[in-house]
């Protein structure tokens, strides 16, 4: 390996001047010698990677040709046209039993073949020849499509508290409103991130694991055939067998999504259902049920790149959910049997184990959307399932539990995030003077060859480009603080002004914590209970007030991640970072309108299938039903349901618990370091314990067990085949299981016309009740059809 002004070769000779030919002194163009190059798939690998730089640095070649364009009309063509399409997917999978989201891989696969095509299409002579076709489609273009596809498939939070608007209140505001609304929700977040990009983007440990299928991918398809021959003919073949094989357990054999033993031998009993059953939505836990649908398997991240620890603390975390949420309900806490095993509704005290009644949360509200003591009195609190209670629990003791271990055990992988409040430049922005009132023409300080091959080979190599100015981002967060402060007063949030700043502060803040545990261990936590908490006892009564608090606060912080995210690509891609910035905020615009216009046409045509408890197999509201219970219950009745005394008062707690949790095992490995006690990450434990309070959960077996295979054994002891085609296989299985799936959607399950169902047999149970055939709870009434 050599390099040369910045720019990183690899080949088994150095390469010397004669291989680089110069257009000018700043633009290298890489010509290497055939016989200097290493064929990648003939190459030997044997000690596995053991640390996140060993890992992307032998996953992803360290090189770059800065002259490759990626500012082309395919480029533009193809990423607006799939923008439309991925904000619109994403928008309805919102509204779906099992919220599968759109795959950066599948993009990938997608556009790749768009892009071929363009390139064999259109004209390549002369001056429109230039402009629309200037040579073969290559790979930063491609990274820039996929981009732009990621920031418009983000679901908007500011989307689902109008769908709740809508069904629950019956407020509907004006169309320009709704989308600004989310526009501003979701550019809060770009903002943020950033201005923080120093530290949650450029480092090596910063890994981003769910990149690495798709930044694999797109090096694979744009290298010499010669170099990734064999990693491209598995990636071809995984995705023919998933595309074919998906349409089984999604549609012909519903069956084969959740196998229980159990349920197929003793099908009248409810207990079983409850400990064995999960193929359907809030069905049972799911223990020991073997799925075969690999969308349901990949469904908390892929189990291909999910790193190993986080693979056993979750594994940890789901044990202990199963014992704690059997227990909770079979000894009838929070009088537990007359409601759901698991559903994240309200419900009423007139419930039944025979007849669920939903809680009417508008009963209690008068005509300021507040609630009314006198109506509350008469109506009584509503009751939550003990699994919903329980995993809101844990969630919160997850949310602290990861503030604490990040402070404790990665403080110097945070640290400079806080270099801003540092005493210091405090003090410069209260001396007048000294304040850059020319801030554009403010010049980024360029950092030293070694500095940033320290950070990342792969941040050196960004080095040849022109960043993205701090200032454009702290423009565009104050802009869509502007228009985010006006819209949802337009939108009737009844929110306060102050209590908006307060709610940006906060998801500023808590990016710090929260974005590292998905850039290093690859796992998600939804934060929203902590900003609903504080909301809760700053705007008490108010549930509208709560939930738009709660998407200012939650939904920046959420939009920051998926955004950092993908700057992350972006510095594996080796693209522009000028180029990444304005592909997000064009994709985000996109998918701020078609995710605005698919919710209103979605809630009026599906109304009363979003408002029922369990929903059918094609459409659910359990997204929106989570969205509203929380506002009313934190909202409108935190003080009665989780204030000291209160019914629930022990999912308050749990945000103190949370704060000790992580310092016993901190302690004990300082004192018995040779216990590795470093490896148990309490905040993945207790935030897997809320995954199973709702959703299916037949697939959780078979994700653990192709965890350990691909994490543990075969990067262990098949190291040379673990890197080269443990991440290209799970790119072809995600783009293979994502094409069939948007095809059924369209086409069978409702999405572009009338259901068609699949005619019922014993693989397809869907008109008599679980697919599993677990006993049906009779309190959920009759099974509805497509």
């Amino acid at each position: 390996m050599a390099s040369k002004d910045g720019i990183t070769y690899r080949g088994e000779k150095d390469v010397s001047a004669e291989h680089v030919e110069y257009i000018d002194a700043k633009k290298p163009i890489v010509a290497v010698e055939e016989e200097s190059v290493d064929h990648d798939d003939d190459k030997r690998y044997n000690k596995p990677p053991k640390t996140a730089r060993e890992l992307v640095t032998e996953i992803l070649l360290v090189e770059d040709d800065p002259t490759v364009n990626p500012w082309t009309f395919r480029m533009w063509f193809i990423g607006i046209g799939m923008s439309v399409f991925a904000g619109t997917v994403t928008t309805i999978n919102t509204f779906k039993p099992q919220s599968i989201h759109i795959h950066l891989v599948f993009v990938a696969v997608i556009t790749y073949i768009m892009g071929m095509g363009l390139a064999a299409i259109l004209p390549s002579k002369g001056r429109l020849g230039r402009i629309l076709n200037p040579g073969p489609f290559n790979k930063k273009e491609h990274a820039a499509i996929c981009i732009m596809c990621a920031a418009s498939a983000a679901t908007p939070e500011a989307m689902t508290v109008l769908a709740v608007q809508k069904l629950y209140y019956n407020i509907q505001p004006n169309p320009a409103v709704g989308v600004f609304l989310i526009l501003s929700t979701q550019m809060l977040g770009y903002g943020v991130a950033g201005m923080l990009r120093r530290t949650l983007v450029y480092p090596s440990n910063m890994l981003y694991p769910t990149n690495l299928p798709t930044a694999s991918l797109l090096e694979s398809l744009h290298r010499d055939r010669k170099k990734s021959g064999k990693r491209m003919k598995v990636f071809y073949i995984a995705f023919a067998v998933l595309f074919c094989w998906q349409a089984f357990p999604q549609y012909i054999a519903p069956i084969m999504a959740g196998v229980s033993v159990f349920c197929l031998s003793m099908r009248h009993n409810l207990f079983v259902t409850n400990m064995f059953g999960g193929s359907m939505a809030n069905e049972g836990l799911g223990t020991l049920s073997l799925s075969f649908d690999w969308t349901m398997i990949s469904a908390h991240g892929n189990p291909l790149w999910v790193p190993f620890q986080t693979i056993m603390n979750s594994l940890l975390g789901y044990l202990l959910a199963i014992g704690c949420f059997m227990g909770l309900y079979y000894s009838n806490i929070w009088n537990a049997r007359k409601y759901p095993f698991l559903s994240p509704n309200l419900f009423s005290d007139k419930s039944t184990a025979k007849k669920y009644v939903t809680y009417n949360q508008t009963a209690i509200l008068n005509s300021q959307w507040t609630v009314d003591k006198a109506r509350l009195e008469k109506v009584g609190l509503p009751w939550l399932s003990s699994s919903h209670a329980l995993g809101m629990t844990t969630q919160n003791i997850a949310i602290m539990a990861t503030v604490t271990h990040m402070i404790v055990w990665h403080w110097d992988d945070i640290k400079t995030a806080f270099e801003v409040v540092h005493i210091s430049k405090l003090k410069k922005l209260l001396r007048p003077k000294e304040w850059d009132l020319k801030f554009w023409k403010h010049k980024e300080t360029k950092i030293s060859d070694e500095e940033a091959e320290r950070i990342d080979p792969h941040y050196r190599l960004m080095q040849a480009y022109r960043d993205v100015p701090s200032w454009w981002f702290a423009g565009l967060w104050v802009a869509s603080a502007t228009v985010g402060l006006i819209t949802s007063r337009l939108a009737g949030s009844t929110l306060d002004w102050w209590a908006f700043f307060v709610a940006i502060f906060i998801s500023t803040v808590s990016l710090v914590f929260f974005a590292p545990l998905q850039a290093m261990f690859g796992f998600n936590l939804n934060v929203q209970p902590l900003i609903q908490m504080i909301g809760a006892f700053m705007l008490p009564g108010r549930p509208l007030a709560n939930m738009y608090f709660a998407t200012f606060g939650y939904n920046s912080l959420y939009q920051a991640k998926n955004l950092l995210k993908d700057l992350k690509l972006g510095q594996y891609a080796h693209l522009a970072p000028r180029c990444t910035f304005s592909v997000q905020v064009v994709g985000t615009s996109i998918g701020c309108l078609m995710s605005y216009t698919m919710m209103q046409q979605i809630t009026t045509d599906k109304r009363e299938i979003l408002l029922a408890i369990q929903g059918t197999n094609v459409w659910s509201g359990q997204t929106i039903q989570r969205e509203n219970s929380a506002a009313v219950t934190w909202g409108g009745l935190a003080k009665y349901l989780y204030g000291v005394g209160g019914r629930y008062q022990f999912v308050s707690l749990g945000f103190l618990i949370g704060l000790a949790v992580p310092l016993p095992t901190w302690f004990l490995h300082k004192k018995f370091p040779k216990l590795r006690l470093d490896y148990l990450n309490t905040a993945i434990v207790c935030g897997t314990m809320n995954i199973l309070s709702h959703g299916t959960h037949s697939a959780l077996l078979l994700h653990y067990v192709t965890g350990f295979i691909s994490q543990y054994w075969l990067r262990k002891y098949r190291t040379n085949w673990f890197i080269k085609y443990n991440y290209i296989l799970s790119a072809g299985m995600d783009g293979g299981a994502q094409v069939i799936a948007f095809l059924l959607t369209f086409t069978v399950f409702g999405a572009g016309g009338k259901p068609v169902p699949f005619p019922p047999y014993w693989g397809n149970n869907h008109q008599k009740g679980n697919y599993d055939y677990c006993m049906r709870d009779p309190g959920l009434g009759k099974k509805k059809a497509h």
